[in-house]
């Protein structure tokens, strides 16, 4: 099973290269995350300084993404093949405002 996901992984990487990194990076928020984990969070953009911003959808689920920060910063990488220097994972009720579109998926650091 281990060895079909890195398949697909890889797969995804390479068709991403064409996109903007904001966009390869929402695109392998899903597979990064697992699809019950990501639809507990909304993308929301990548800023100038490289950190992906992520809503969490639930206050309950924003210290399980900040548990697993280091872990989806990693994969993000591998699978989107951008240069991301860090998640910002913000609350449903923040008031930032620091992407342009929404997705079923989220990313941030804390």
């Amino acid at each position: 099973m281990q060895q079909m996901r890195d398949l697909l992984r890889g797969s995804l990487g390479r068709s991403l290269r064409t996109l903007p990194d904001e966009d390869r990076l929402i695109a392998a928020w899903t597979v990064a995350c697992g699809p019950a984990l990501a639809s507990r969070a909304e993308v929301l953009g990548l800023d100038q300084e490289r950190v992906l911003h992520v809503r969490v959808l639930q206050p309950a689920w924003r210290e399980q993404f900040g548990q697993m920060r280091s872990m989806l910063t990693a994969e993000l990488r591998r699978i989107a093949g951008v240069q991301l220097e860090a998640i910002h994972f913000e609350e449903t009720h923040s008031g930032t405002q620091h992407g342009r579109r929404r997705t079923d998926a989220g990313r941030g650091r804390d």
